[in-house]
C-alpha cells in the first residue's frame, strides 16, 4: 500500500470561469510541482480537454483521470469521473445533445479554448459551458453510472450549486457513497447538522479555476499498486471509492 496524493476537481481553461492558464499542460506541470500523483479535469459539462491533458500528465508522471462537472437541470454541480479517457469522450457525446445552448460572450465569460498537450488551439466551444443542462439529478446520475461514472455531489460545502445549499438535504434518490468537500474545516458542521454524511466516504478537492488553487500535497487515498502502473494505480482508486 502506497499514499497517492490527489485533486479530482480542476477546470481548465475550456470552462470560462477557468483561467486561460489554466491549460492542460500547466495543469499537469502544476500537478508535479506539486509532488499529485493523481489528478482530475473536470470541466464544466465537457471533457473536450480530456485528451489534451491524458498526453500532458503522461510526460510529468502524473496519473490522469478523466472527469466532467456537469450541472443538473436543478442547477446542482455533480463531479463524474470515468476510469477510461474513452468512457469520459462518450459520456460527452450524451451531455452535448443535452445542453442547453446560449451562445458565450467572451467579454464576459472568458473564450471556452479547447488545445491540445502543447497548448496549441484546436477550437472553442461557442456555447456557454456551465449553464444547466436539461438533465434532471436522477436522470442524471443514472445516465453518468450508464456510462461508467463514478458520481458523487460536488463541494457540498459551497452555497452556489451545492447539492445541500439547493435542495436543504442530501437526498436518499438516487444514493450517493461519496461526498466531495473543498474546504476540509466545513466537514464536521455539516456532518453535524446531516449525520447521514458521517456514513459517507469523503473526497477534498480543490474545484481549482486558477493554478494556484490546485491542492497541495495534503490530501492521498492508500491504494494498492503493485506491480505498479498507472492504470492499475487508477483502477484501484475506482475499487476503493465503488466500495
Amino acid at each position: 500500500m502506497n499514499r497517492f496524493y490527489y485533486d479530482l476537481h480542476l477546470h481548465s481553461c475550456l470552462s470560462p470561469c477557468g483561467d486561460n492558464d489554466m491549460t492542460p499542460a500547466n495543469i499537469a506541470g502544476m500537478a508535479a510541482v506539486k509532488r499529485l500523483e493523481m489528478v482530475a479535469l473536470t470541466d464544466h459539462n465537457t471533457a473536450k480537454n480530456c485528451p489534451a491533458f491524458f498526453k500532458a500528465c503522461k510526460r510529468q508522471g502524473v496519473i490522469p483521470i478523466a472527469g466532467m462537472e456537469l450541472t443538473t437541470a436543478e442547477d446542482i454541480h455533480i463531479v463524474c469521473l470515468f476510469e477510461t479517457l474513452e468512457g469520459a469522450l462518450e459520456f460527452d457525446s450524451y451531455v452535448e445533445k443535452k445542453r442547453v445552448l446560449i451562445k458565450n460572450r467572451t467579454d464576459i465569460f472568458g473564450e471556452q479554448l479547447i488545445l491540445d498537450d502543447e497548448d496549441n488551439l484546436l477550437g472553442y466551444d461557442e456555447y456557454l459551458l456551465p449553464n444547466a443542462t436539461s438533465l434532471p439529478l436522477e436522470t442524471a446520475v443514472e445516465a453518468a453510472r450508464e456510462h461508467g461514472a463514478l458520481v458523487y455531489p460536488a463541494h457540498i460545502d459551497r452555497e452556489a450549486n451545492g447539492i445541500i445549499s439547493t435542495l436543504g438535504m442530501l437526498p436518499s434518490e438516487p444514493q450517493f457513497d461519496i461526498v466531495e468537500y473543498r474546504f476540509p474545516d466545513a466537514r464536521a458542521g455539516l456532518e453535524a447538522r446531516f449525520g447521514e454524511l458521517t456514513e459517507k466516504k469523503i473526497v477534498y478537492s480543490s474545484d481549482a479555476h486558477y493554478l494556484w488553487d490546485i491542492n497541495e500535497r495534503e490530501h492521498f487515498f492508500e491504494l494498492n499498486d503493485q506491480p505498479y502502473s498507472g492504470d492499475l494505480v487508477r483502477k484501484r482508486l475506482f475499487e476503493y471509492l465503488r466500495k
